[in-house]
């Protein structure tokens, strides 16, 4: 699965050269885990990442390559939630490296579900005192911080080490980038288009295993499918797949 590819060097690039902090994954260090949603009202909080308006920027992207994704590892590139004081910008990009999701029959219904899956697990991790908030249309993610973890001592490592956990449940995830962004010179805006095209990409994908017409001149999908290396020979294939099963 190489679709993302070329989205992830982007990524990458624009944060080429910053000041990260980085930790290997220590399962065992994880914040705890709730399991369910946990509501933190406004007067137990100490701040928002990402309230006040400021950015609020998060993203998946998948890939087999292990230059991209060599291990399990958390990044930081700002203030740690016990360095923040007030409302602050937030990035989270998950980057995973997989297996081979493809089918062997030429399903591609099975790496698009996969993909989906993994998507999901930011639905499914509850770190205590840390509460996510998420926008389908904007594609923000936001988090209200409670006082009680900030005393209890939280910190970005342990969070990313509980998302890490999370995601490594699946069998097809075998390595995961997080990377975290707090800083207020972080380039938000680019970042955020970054996120837009990933969701195109997931979105040109499931077009395609839609039964795409092949009239591309016809189709608003047409500059992802330019842009993104393989989405093309996919949809050709899968159509002339298809074609051959109706014959």
């Amino acid at each position: 699965m190489e679709l993302y590819n070329e989205l992830i060097r982007e990524t990458e690039g624009l944060l080429a050269g910053r000041p990260f902090r980085r930790w290997d994954y220590e399962p065992q260090q994880a914040w705890e885990d709730t399991g369910e949603s946990e509501l933190v009202l406004l007067r137990d909080a100490a701040y928002e990442l990402g309230g006040s308006g400021k950015p609020a920027v998060h993203f998946t992207c998948v890939t087999t390559s292990p230059a991209l994704v060599e291990k399990d590892e958390v990044l930081l590139w700002g203030p740690d939630l016990r360095e923040l004081k007030r409302d602050s910008p937030y990035a989270r990009i998950a980057l995973l490296r997989v297996g081979d999701i493809e089918s062997d029959d030429g399903d591609d219904t099975v790496a698009y579900n996969a993909i989906k899956d993994m998507e999901f697990v930011r639905y499914h991790v509850f770190p205590k005192g840390y509460m996510l908030r998420f926008s389908a249309e904007s594609g923000r993610e936001q988090v209200r911080l409670s006082k009680r973890a900030l005393r209890d001592g939280i910190s970005f490592r342990q969070v990313g080490y509980d998302f890490i956990c999370r995601y490594r449940e699946n069998s097809n995830v075998l390595a995961v980038k997080l990377i975290f962004i707090t800083a207020p010179e972080g380039p938000y805006e680019a970042l955020a288009a970054c996120g837009r095209r990933s969701t195109e990409i997931t979105r040109t994908l499931c077009t395609i295993l839609d039964g795409l017409p092949m009239d591309c001149s016809a189709c608003h999908l047409k500059p992802v499918c330019d842009e993104v290396e393989g989405m093309r020979e996919l949809h050709f294939g899968r159509s002339a797949g298809e074609g051959s099963r109706r014959r």
